[in-house]
């Protein structure tokens, strides 16, 4: 896998793309100050200033397609205050790159990412790993527009603890999308799903875990319909899940380590069905990549798995570099900025503040939810059970079970 680099207005030079086992080519610049030791969140962040002393570069590490979400609102930002941000870098990747690129720049002292925005999966790994600066808790005074979460978002920043800032939520899933020329009987259920996977093998599919924001949210949905002992414990209380998916995986031919060879093999026929959410199944028939003749369906009974990005910055930031982010944070938690989530459909509805609602999105982006979202989404929003994805140190021990259990010998490990 390799991390990709993409541009943005007065960005520093090019750095060429690197593999995910070495760290990112540096980007920084040397001043930047950014011994782990040093870190200005050590001492409760007292260090950080109001305002960087002079404008700086900031490189982003994306491992959730976040800039998709969040991009626009960056841009406006470091046109609207030069003097604080200059330019901005951003690096592309998956949610198993995080340890690998990341560690070994705080391990080193020497960073060359400076802020992280990721999915949980990312955020989680982070975690366990002790890279970030607890944020909350040393700048949460400073972040005051959090105080505006809408209330399924501010449960997920209550699962991210200090660590992470939420930036965007949205409900996810987990939905079904499917072929309409070839599903004939959708199924409602997981047992109808099975019995259509084992009549149809090779046509079902979904990506790993790990890897996919729509394979994790149908892996954490399954214990709330399966009624399986505790959805919270995938360890211990999962037992029915991971007999269904071992079941299910009978007739799964490969999990593709990432959604968008899911998205290609819906697209050219080579299956027809995959969990998905409401993301997944808007922005693919947005963007082309998949014909919007392609249909979505929900189960009878199930529960919304929440989901949301983060930022999150690696120890050992300088201070100069904290304060910026944390006034681009606070700017980017304004209805205003935030209501650009709603974006291509990519995250729908995309937005965590209260008042960030359509009417403020930009144009383009109106004409297209009201073109491409399905009309029962808001409802099915509204009316079925939310409950957040898994505690980090949990997920990662369902995405370890998943690899060992059920995706072995049919997935390429990244």
């Amino acid at each position: 896998m390799r991390i990709i680099r993409s541009h943005r207005t007065r960005l520093a030079a090019a750095v060429g793309a690197v593999s995910l086992g070495l760290t990112l080519a540096a980007c920084a610049p040397p001043s930047s100050g950014n011994d782990a030791a040093q870190s200005p969140a050590a001492s409760g962040g007292s260090d950080v200033p109001d305002k960087p002393s002079a404008p700086v570069t900031l490189n982003i590490l994306d491992v959730a397609g976040n800039q998709k979400l969040t991009g626009g609102m960056v841009d406006e930002f470091v046109k609207n205050h030069p003097d604080i941000i200059s330019s901005v870098t951003w690096e592309t990747g998956g949610a198993p790159d995080v340890t690998g690129v990341v560690k070994p720049q705080v391990d080193s002292g020497n960073l060359q990412v400076d802020l992280v925005l990721t999915g949980n999966d990312g955020l989680s790994a982070g975690i366990e790993q002790n890279l970030w600066i607890p944020i909350v808790d040393e700048f949460g005074d400073r972040l005051s527009n959090m105080k505006n979460y809408i209330d399924p978002a501010q449960k997920m920043q209550d699962l991210a603890g200090s660590d992470g800032v939420v930036v965007t939520y949205y409900p996810s899933g987990p939905l079904l999308q499917y072929n309409p020329d070839v599903v004939k009987d959708v199924p409602s259920t997981p047992q109808e799903l099975l019995d259509w996977a084992k009549a149809n093998p090779g046509k079902f599919g979904y990506a790993r875990p790990a890897n996919s924001g729509p394979g994790r949210t149908f892996l954490m949905g399954l214990p709330y319909m399966l009624g399986d002992k505790d959805p919270k414990d995938p360890e211990n209380g999962w037992d029915k899940t991971w007999a269904y998916l071992k079941e299910l995986g009978q007739y799964v031919d490969n999990y593709p380590t990432g959604t968008g060879q899911v998205i290609t093999n819906m697209a050219d026929g080579t299956w027809a069905m995959i969990p998905t959410t409401t993301g997944w199944d808007m922005n693919p028939r947005i963007t082309g990549t998949e014909p919007n003749t392609i249909q979505a369906a929900h189960f009878d009974d199930f529960t919304w798995v929440t989901d949301a990005h983060y930022a999150a910055i690696p120890k050992g930031q300088s201070a100069d570099k904290i304060s910026a982010i944390l006034l681009l944070l606070q700017d980017i938690l304004t209805p205003e900025q935030n209501a650009k989530a709603y974006d291509q459909g990519y995250f729908y509805p995309g937005p965590a503040i209260e008042g960030a609602t359509l009417d403020k999105a930009p144009k383009e982006t109106r004409d297209a939810i009201k073109q491409y979202q399905r009309d029962w989404f808001d409802d099915l929003i509204e009316e079925m059970p939310k409950e957040t994805p898994l505690a980090p140190a949990e997920l990662v021990k369902a995405f370890d079970i998943w690899d060992r259990e059920v995706g072995a010998g049919k997935y390429e490990a990244k």
